[in-house]
């Protein structure tokens, strides 16, 4: 069935680390970097972000520039895309700025993730689709999202969400900003946290466009070869 283009957009440190140990919010990329990863948002239909990512920002990342909104509205879409929040326990604090934000959300959980969400305001629409061991069932929520007019889909994180998605075989390209600075530390996140992929295993990439800017580098990839695992 079909699937939404899936697209990664993250900053990244010098040595690879999208937060440093402490996963402090990750604001170590230049306004040039802003303005690309708004540019990105702009181009999306939803944006995904884990549950992780927005508890350590507190907001979602919209679309703030007049002539970005405007051409978006040209294109006959909203002004804003949907954020889209994918978190299987539905832990999230209600009081985050996100709620505030003139923005459309949706959830993505699971039935006990839902639960939570019954009696509480703050999605228009809460989404559930679990797997065998009570995950998001990826496979089943994508065409779903294509379904609901969700046609590009750009991830900002987490790198536990991204490891996921890859893991699937489910992300298209990806964007990594590299940003003049060494975070280091076992415990600081990597674009694709967790366990990892065994060299034989990982997913490869064909690099279609490097572009320095200032003392940053954007990188874009295209997911080359389908593992199988």
């Amino acid at each position: 069935m079909p699937k939404p283009q899936i697209i990664t957009v993250l900053a990244m440190s010098a040595d690879g680390k999208i937060a440093d140990g402490a996963r402090s919010p990750a604001k170590f990329g230049s306004a040039a970097d802003k303005a690309h990863l708004e540019y990105q948002v702009a181009l999306a239909d939803g944006v995904l972000n884990g549950a992780g990512t927005l508890r350590s920002n507190g907001t979602a990342m919209r679309v703030i520039n007049p002539e970005l909104i405007e051409e978006r509205k040209k294109q006959g879409k909203p002004p804003q895309p949907v954020q889209i929040i994918c978190s299987s326990s539905g832990n999230i604090d209600s009081k985050l700025p996100f709620f505030r934000q003139p923005v459309p959300r949706w959830l993505l959980s699971t039935a006990a993730g839902a639960k939570l969400w019954q009696e509480k305001a703050g999605f228009e629409r809460v989404m559930v689709f679990e797997n065998s061991e009570q995950k998001i069932d990826w496979p089943a929520a994508l065409p779903q999202l294509a379904k609901l007019g969700i046609d590009r889909l750009a991830v900002l994180g987490g790198g536990q969400l991204v490891a996921s998605l890859l893991a699937a075989n489910l992300i298209d390209e990806i964007w990594l900003t590299v940003c003049p600075l060494i975070l280091g530390g076992k415990d600081a996140p990597t674009p694709a946290d967790g366990v990892g992929f065994p060299s034989n295993l990982a997913p490869r990439l064909e690099l279609l466009e490097v572009k320095p800017v200032g003392d940053e580098v954007f990188l874009h990839y295209r997911l080359l070869k389908r593992f199988e695992g």
